[in-house]
């Protein structure tokens, strides 16, 4: 069995980059296409694929580019701000809801006098 823990951290960004490419590499065997079909593609050349699969630095446009290209855009996902609310602000929320209801005085203002 294979360990998939990185630790990313520890690694410099020449690594990194190259840790990326050789993923690139992988998803584009998977699929069964030339480095040329996937760049034609993406919209890029083949030697700017050919670059992030050697280790070396792109364009992040090149980069998202190429994820389009793989339909890997997925991945993006941990770049999504979600919204957190504190337990604090939730409390006050739940105090502040309505518990009943109450009869409205412009019910009254409705009926007739007779």
């Amino acid at each position: 069995m294979v360990n998939t823990n990185i630790n990313w951290t520890a690694m410099s960004d020449t690594a990194i980059v190259s840790k990326i490419g050789e993923f690139i590499k992988n998803e584009r065997l998977k699929i069964n296409k030339t480095q040329a079909q996937l760049a034609d593609e993406a919209g890029i050349n083949r030697w700017t694929l050919s670059q992030i699969e050697n280790g070396e630095a792109i364009t992040m446009i090149s980069l998202i580019q190429i994820m389009r290209a793989l339909e890997i855009l997925q991945l993006l996902d941990v770049f999504s701000v979600k919204q957190e609310i504190s337990p604090i602000k939730l409390a006050k929320q739940e105090q502040q809801k309505r518990q009943r209801a109450r009869k409205n005085d412009n019910d009254n203002a409705k009926q007739s006098d007779w």
